[in-house]
């Protein structure tokens, strides 16, 4: 074999490894430099057509009856050793250890990260990667697993199609603070600047899901950031959980994309990934719809006054009834009492007329 032949496989292997690496040193952004717009350029499958997130219409969504309650394992064991908190430049992740994982999916999952995607406005300007029925959540948690029963580690899983299962968890905003996420928000000044990492007190992450884990959206889709492979099985949850709108605020103004080091301060904001089309894909659910259809925790609200104020209007007016009737019932007892009384008076003059008064002439 001379040295040409063996050259030109040497030159296309390291072209090979150069593009990779190439790939991996791209700074992507959300809205800026190498923005969504530009992604499928440097990440080809960001261009696919089965890429995440989506929007979920529900009356387009087919009820699936053997999708069974997605079960946490060792969610709440956290054990005595602390979490990593890591400003990546892009979000909020914290590394979760091996013994946590996910059952309920056709295979094992374990556990790998959670990271958070935010606005910048408050409650009300968005901020969620899925939405139902167009309407935006004011952030969404991210619950990331590997299947260790097919493939080793993360790596390997996360470029097949069936090595990912993310539970995608819409967050919105109220009046009351939620403590779990203070687990994560009250540290997050510890990273302000990209690239930051510190320990903190482990807790129990199943206190951040909703409380309804049998009630959800599936369909295969990809990872929401570049390199977006199409290797994630979906688990959106029906029921949103809640934070306050200080919570959310300090989300969303407290951390930086920009390193410690830089000029300029750039604020972490906006980290969401606009909706992609389906493409054919269908979304199902593991409810029907007549059971699951989507209310606010407002319209609950109405509902549970409209129907008290039902119950109340309801009983005065049953007992506005009652007293009637009593009413009626004691004046026609009375008249019969009185019509007794007149008819024995005459019986009684017609049988003894001198008993009738006389009239004085």
């Amino acid at each position: 074999m001379n040295s040409r032949a063996l050259f030109l496989p040497l030159i296309l292997l390291v072209s090979r490894r150069t593009a990779a690496d190439s790939a991996e040193e791209i700074t992507w952004t959300y809205s800026g430099l190498v923005g969504q717009s530009d992604w499928s350029q440097y990440f080809p499958e960001c261009g696919g057509s089965s890429q995440s997130p989506v929007d979920v219409t529900t009356t387009q969504t087919k009820y699936d009856p053997s999708l069974v309650p997605v079960t946490p394992l060792g969610y709440s064991q956290h054990g005595n050793q602390p979490f990593t908190l890591h400003n990546n430049g892009h979000t909020v992740v914290i590394e979760l250890p091996d013994w946590m994982g996910l059952q309920g999916l056709r295979w094992l999952f374990t556990a790998v990260q959670l990271h958070l995607h935010w606005g910048n406005g408050g409650p009300g300007h968005g901020g969620s990667e899925h939405t139902i029925n167009g309407r935006s959540a004011d952030a969404e948690l991210h619950v990331v697993h590997y299947n260790s029963e097919l493939y080793p580690n993360m790596s390997a899983a996360m470029t097949q199609r069936d090595g990912l299962a993310v539970l995608g968890i819409l967050i919105e905003t109220g009046e009351e603070t939620n403590p779990a996420f203070n687990n994560i928000i009250n540290y997050m000044s510890r990273v302000r600047h990209a690239d930051q990492k510190t320990f903190i007190p482990a807790f129990d992450v199943q206190s951040l899901l909703p409380k309804s884990l049998g009630r959800y959206y599936r369909y295969n889709g990809s990872l929401t950031t570049p390199p977006c492979y199409q290797s994630v099985v979906w688990t959106v949850f029906h029921e949103r959980v809640q934070i306050s709108k200080e919570q959310l605020l300090k989300m969303e103004t407290i951390l930086y994309s920009s390193k410690a080091g830089d000029s300029h301060r750039m604020l972490l904001q906006d980290n969401y990934r606009a909706t992609q089309p389906l493409n054919h894909r269908v979304v199902f659910a593991s409810f029907s719809a007549e059971s699951g259809q989507e209310l606010s925790s407002g319209e609950v609200t109405a509902i549970v006054i409209g129907v008290m104020c039902g119950c109340v209007g309801l009983a005065v007016i049953v007992r506005f009834i009652v007293k009637t009737i009593r009413v009626k019932d004691q004046e026609k007892s009375n008249n019969k009492k009185q019509d007794f009384a007149l008819s024995t008076t005459s019986e009684a003059e017609r049988k003894d007329p001198s008993a009738s008064p006389r009239t004085e002439p």
